[in-house]
């Protein structure tokens, strides 16, 4: 039978130059699978759990150990095919193509629900891939936290003056995903409360700078925030308790004009119900009371969503800017009976969708030495690329201040169609001239401008109504397959769960060498160029403007 559960099992990826695989190619995805189930990185390496409630790395240690064996011993022109986890078949094709091609649990239509997911998973022929758990992309709370500052940023310039200085903002969950919210929100000047079932997630991201304290109950977290508020300084404040309970509870003293909640969104893991903790169990319970009543389980969770999003739907009545962070919580609110749940938006459309247009979306790396010091000559460079963006400066500027580094030191920013090749050229030539130490990985969370079709996030209320074509998502990881990505993946249902979205990602890595060059040169053109060519084809002006602009060729615009 296979092992799900290890706890002797540590596992951190090598640092330093010495290979252990055949090159670079090979010896990067062993490294990042390696580096996603470190315990800085991991929610729970001991089950292969990445992040996202049951999002895994590989679908047994079996698995595992037999991805790595592959991996050290895979040829330049060879392909490792991993089905769900599990490493299938290695095949000979060519240098250009990619050293591994991945798919994560995709189901067909009328077989896409949670129960039949389930039962497969159950069976051992599944896993939950995540977006970039089983991709192997995943760098801990910062993956996430550029994306989030870029939404709250978006939600001060458009609400608040462009500032969140003297705004309260109030959230729950703060897990892998979650985690970078309380960040996010000072880095633009806010207040933030976050509310999380579990202390030791809590503490979690006070250990790692992510969230400034942990207050002992609700009464001294609000004092703390509004103090704050008041003073307008960043100051973010976690709290025990659940968000179905105590967003009610906040609810009806911002009713009762005791104080102003300015902005309210949540990032619990309620793409899962089993990974939304019902009000009628303790923390304690949780395990047991899902694995034995999933059923039963799942509707207690959808009426506690249902209780948390009335809450959300009541705080907008009430004048709060409130905004779905894309874990489908609208969704399973409705599915507990609540029939408001989709009256406030989702953060795509109100917010991210014009960066989209323009190819902006997610570009991250990590420095394989393992030295903090060749991220900090890769924030340089990148500075000294594009000297006239101001808001990129001050993104990097404040995540070397402030973001702590969790497994194998890296960076994210947001770059749009033409820099992310100029960018990866760049590293490609540190990387050549012994700038840095080691090759340097380059990806993406698969939440980009062109790479998903996901009708609760990503792609809610598009223009022409495409929102659930998922033709897209394949389209960009066939292209990426063909552009000279080192890993390609394709997987369902991450971020808002199984039946709900489709999505790709792509990794590629910049070892110093001119193939190397040429690949990143076609392949960070051709990528975030999907998502200008998906918006233009919906109807959206500045896409079609953008393409135009940018030499973006699209057949029917050509007529």
């Amino acid at each position: 039978m296979a092992t799900m559960h290890d706890p002797s099992r540590t596992i951190r990826a090598a640092r330093g130059t010495e290979l252990t695989a055949k090159s670079w190619q090979t010896e990067a995805p062993m490294r990042m699978l390696m580096n996603n189930l470190d315990p800085e990185v991991a929610e729970r390496p001991e089950d292969l759990v990445v992040y996202g409630g049951t999002g895994r790395a590989a679908r047994s240690w079996e698995a595992y150990d037999a991805i790595v064996a592959t991996l050290k011993t895979l040829d330049d022109d060879e392909t490792l095919l991993v089905q769900s986890g599990k490493p299938v078949g290695v095949f000979r094709t060519n240098v250009w193509a990619p050293r591994v091609l991945l798919a994560n649990s995709n189901l067909v239509g009328d077989w896409a629900t949670w129960p039949e997911f389930r039962k497969l998973e159950a069976e051992g022929l599944m896993m939950y891939g995540q977006m970039t758990a089983g991709s192997w992309i995943y760098i801990g709370t910062q993956g996430i936290l550029q994306g989030t500052f870029e939404t709250f940023a978006a939600i001060g310039e458009k609400r608040f003056g462009g500032t969140l200085a003297g705004t309260l903002t109030l959230t729950g969950g703060c897990g892998g995903m979650g985690g970078a919210q309380p960040l996010a929100v000072t880095l633009n000047g806010g207040a933030c409360l976050i509310v999380d079932v579990s202390e030791e997630r809590l503490n979690r991201r006070v250990g790692k700078r992510y969230l400034d304290e942990l207050a002992p109950d609700l009464d001294t977290a609000l004092a703390r925030v509004l103090e704050a508020k008041a003073n307008k300084t960043p100051l973010s404040v976690g709290v025990v308790g659940n968000a179905a309970d105590v967003f009610p509870a906040i609810l009806k003293r911002h009713q009762a004009g005791e104080f102003t909640v300015d902005i309210v969104t949540d990032q619990t893991s309620a793409h899962d119900p089993l990974s939304y903790l019902p009000t009628e169990y303790s923390v304690e319970e949780w395990a047991a009371e899902a694995e034995n009543d999933p059923e039963g389980f799942t509707k207690k969770s959808q009426n506690a969503m249902a209780r948390h999003v009335q809450a959300m739907v009541e705080f907008q009545d009430a004048g709060a800017e409130v905004f779905d962070y894309g874990n489908s919580i609208r969704d399973e609110a409705r599915k507990g009976g609540y029939n408001r749940a989709f009256e406030f938006p989702g953060f795509v459309p109100a917010y991210i969708r014009p960066l989209f247009c323009e190819g902006l979306g997610p570009f991250r790396w990590v420095a394989l030495s393992g030295d903090p010091e060749d991220i900090r000559v890769t924030d340089e460079a990148l500075k000294e690329l594009f000297p006239e963006n101001a808001h990129l400066h001050r993104w990097l500027d404040a995540a070397a201040e402030h973001v702590e580094f969790e497994g194998l030191p890296a960076r994210i920013c947001w770059l749009g169609y033409g820099e992310r090749a100029k960018a990866g050229v760049l590293f490609n030539q540190l990387v050549a001239d012994g700038k840095v130490k080691a090759p340097i990985v380059i990806g993406r969370d698969h939440l980009d401008s062109g790479s998903v079709a996901s009708p609760y996030r990503e792609t809610e209320a598009m223009k022409d109504g495409s929102d659930a074509i998922a033709d897209w998502p394949l389209l960009n990881a066939m292209l990426n397959t063909a552009s000279g990505a080192t890993w390609v993946s394709i997987h369902h249902g991450g971020g808002v769960g199984i039946g709900r979205s489709i999505h790709a990602g792509q990794v590629s890595v910049a070892d110093g060498s001119a193939l190397a060059a040429e690949k990143l040169q076609r392949l960070l053109t051709n990528d975030p160029g999907m998502g200008v060519i998906r918006h233009a084809d919906a109807g959206y002006e500045r896409a079609i403007d953008v393409a135009a602009e940018r030499g973006v060729r699209i057949p029917m615009q050509e007529q």
